[in-house]
């Protein structure tokens, strides 16, 4: 999927810690060059660890987009991966990943559970700790897409968790310059991200439709103009004041930043077993 978004001339780095793993992925790389009629491959698969991206030589500010499904929680130091995805992305940059979060801090004890933390569940950040440790290293707010509650449907693990919830929920994490103002303002969107001609959902409390003006916090201004997204929207010119101006525009969605109150808020049928599998659900680097 990703070596068709980037096209020929992009480019594409998966990560995996285990030499196997990767095995598999290289003996489909020519299948998938003949398929979508490469000259060449713009696909390259690399062993190393998410904590640790520069030993797997991905240099500074070199991808323009980190994707993860699933693989934060299985980390033993989240602060180092959120740390090696803000060095590899370029300014403007985004990492944009889903993973299992939980209602409050995991104890020690449940950590060292090999079966809970093979499951996804003890491993788990607790999502106000992702917010704080997305902004330490120096991301933007986090912005968050989806979220659904995961079910453990065990009752042997389900006594050892206690009253612990766990959710799956979708991030977008932006690397943007430093000192940047942060200014509400109208924008709108111009129909021209493939698959979305009509509308494009960014969170879960914005959703842009074509040609429709839409009025954008400071976070999300300094976003879409800073990142791929600048030349997908029109501005609306500087010195504007949306708060008294009295036009006529979209306002965003009132959505909680807790994945927890999201899926209460939006009466979300979504429903993700835990036991049985993890998280069953341009240039890029992908792990």
């Amino acid at each position: 999927m990703l070596s068709q978004l980037v096209g020929e001339k992009g480019h594409v780095t998966g990560i995996d810690m285990t030499e196997a793993q990767l095995e598999v992925a290289r003996n489909y790389i020519d299948y998938h060059m003949q398929r979508f009629g490469y000259k060449n491959p713009n696909v390259n698969f690399v062993q190393g660890y998410i904590e640790a991206l520069v030993e797997a030589g991905l240099e500074d500010k070199s991808y323009d987009i980190i994707i993860s499904n699933c693989v934060v929680n299985l980390s033993p130091d989240k602060s180092s991966v959120l740390r090696e995805a803000y060095r590899v992305l370029k300014d403007g940059g985004e990492l944009y990943f889903s993973d299992v979060y939980s209602d409050a801090r995991i104890p020690e004890h449940l950590k060292a559970n090999k079966t809970l933390w093979g499951e996804c569940l003890s491993g788990a950040l607790w999502w106000e700790d992702l917010i704080r440790l997305a902004e330490e290293v120096g991301f933007c707010k986090p912005r968050l897409v989806s979220a659904s509650i995961i079910t453990v449907g065990n009752t042997e693990l389900e006594s050892i968790l206690g009253d612990y919830k766990f959710v799956s929920a979708t991030y977008r994490l932006f690397k943007l310059q430093k000192g940047l103002e942060k200014k509400p303002c109208l924008v709108m969107y111009n129909g021209d991200i493939t698959d979305s001609e009509e509308s494009f959902e960014f969170d879960a409390q914005y959703a842009f439709k074509v040609d429709k003006v839409m009025e954008v916090d400071g976070d999300v201004a300094n976003i879409l103009r800073n990142s791929r997204f600048s030349e997908e929207f029109t501005f609306q010119p500087q010195g504007v004041n949306t708060a008294s101006s009295g036009g006529c525009w979209a306002k965003p969605n009132a959505v909680s930043v807790n994945p927890f109150e999201l899926v209460q808020q939006l009466g979300s049928a979504s429903v993700s077993p835990s036991t049985g599998g993890c998280c069953a659900g341009q240039e890029s680097c992908c792990n």
